[in-house]
């Protein structure tokens, strides 16, 4: 494919981590909060980039944007995030032009997910080019990237059965207490944290539990509340947590801290406590499991729960390929077409420049010259002549850099866009 400039020199990148290479602890050192990547989009405004998005989730770390060289991305990144570049070159991957779009697509439609079908991170693609226009960086190449990405979801989601039954992290966090846990409809469950993956654990436990004895807690007491008034829980002050944990037989963290909020220090256990860590970066200290009654699961061994409702998704998969191939050869053929517009644009002009001149000088030498009839007949050979290289170039086949030189060098003219 060839290079999809944005401007001159540049080539388009995704730079990243995800849970295929990095494990918890990496990617909670290079997760990006919104302070983090506010800052981050400001340093590359002011260092020249031209396009951006930032996502980073739970399972990834990514920017996709322009660069002279993918280095000025890594940088950005290490720049405002916990992790060096030693790490990031031991985890991370680098993708360039139609890789990076391939990337891109398959991250945005779930097949790239800890989880098939999970098409959470769509919603963070969007954010991300939201942010990014904020910044002023943002493109027409990104945005109808962004835009096409959009669209394979929505179609794969729609059309497709990948995403069909409940799965996902949250859901995951379920199935292993009602396999692990002994009565489970009894049990006391504290759920710390009432994000979004807290909230959908909270009403999948409500769901598939039946059980009755779940408290919230989270440092903004009125967001529990919220959650609580619609599942009609307990929820209790975040000063109340230490006495809280005393009496659960299940934890479920999910808060958005950077740092763990949960260590052996703050536990003073009578009684077995199973604690599920939902949280990137971990929430839980891994000195908690110093304490025999503790049993620590992350969500990374969560992800790993497979059963039937996964092993049928993954039938969807090519169907699912299909539609991505489709609107990729769509946004591909827009990118071609975008790079010699301006060339064509330009021939277009140079010979109308010769038409006029011409024009000029046999209206003035000859008797009767009918200027109307000629400006008819010269436009019409003009726009044939230009569909005739507009074709050559829509070719895959054609060396498009080397044929936009040789026209630009045979007709004298100049592109500032290539």
């Amino acid at each position: 494919m060839h290079t999809t400039n944005s401007s001159k020199h540049q080539t388009f990148y995704v730079v990243g981590l995800s849970y295929k290479k990095a494990d918890a602890e990496i990617r909670g050192k290079f997760s990006l909060d919104e302070s983090s990547k506010d800052k981050l989009l400001s340093q590359a405004a002011m260092e020249g980039v031209t396009g951006m998005i930032v996502a980073s989730t739970c399972n990834r770390t990514e920017i996709y944007g322009f660069a002279e060289h993918p280095y000025q991305l890594i940088k950005l990144l290490v720049d405002n995030s916990q992790g060096s570049v030693d790490e990031f070159q031991r985890v991370a991957y680098v993708h360039k032009n139609a890789e990076a779009i391939n990337h891109m697509f398959r991250v945005g439609t779930g097949l790239d997910s800890q989880i098939l079908g999970d098409f959470e991170i769509i919603s963070q693609l969007k954010t991300g080019f939201s942010h990014a226009r904020k910044h002023n960086l943002t493109n027409a190449f990104l945005e109808r990237l962004t835009n096409a990405v959009i669209q394979a979801s929505k179609r794969i989601k729609n059309e497709t059965e990948i995403s069909s039954g409940a799965t996902s992290v949250s859901f995951a966090s379920v199935q292993y207490m009602m396999r692990n846990v002994s009565d489970i409809k009894n049990k006391n469950i504290l759920l710390f944290g009432t994000g979004k993956i807290g909230r959908n654990t909270c009403e999948n436990l409500v769901k598939h539990t039946k059980n009755e004895h779940i408290t919230l807690i989270n440092r903004t007491k009125d967001k529990a509340e919220k959650l609580a008034s619609k599942l009609h829980l307990i929820v209790k002050d975040y000063s109340e947590l230490h006495l809280e944990l005393q009496k659960a037989d299940i934890l479920v963290v999910a808060t958005g801290a950077q740092r763990p909020t949960i260590d052996k220090a703050v536990l003073n256990l009578k009684k077995p406590l199973l604690i599920l860590d939902l949280s990137i970066p971990k929430n839980v200290s891994d000195d908690v499991q110093d304490l025999p009654e503790v049993t620590l699961i992350h969500m990374d061994h969560l992800s790993q729960i497979t059963d039937d409702t996964l092993e049928n998704r993954k039938k969807h998969i090519p169907a699912a390929e299909l539609i991505i191939e489709e609107i990729r050869a769509e946004f591909t053929a827009w990118t071609h077409e975008r790079k010699f517009a301006p060339t064509i644009n330009a021939l277009k002009e140079k010979l109308n420049e010769i038409k006029n001149s011409e024009l000029d000088f046999q209206s003035r030498k000859i008797a009767g010259f009918n200027e109307h009839q000629a400006e008819i007949i010269s436009n019409r050979i003009i726009q044939k002549i230009t569909t005739h290289f507009a074709n050559h170039l829509k070719d895959t086949n054609t060396p498009m850099d080397e044929s936009i030189e040789w026209i630009e060098k045979v007709f004298k003219i100049e592109t500032s866009v290539k």
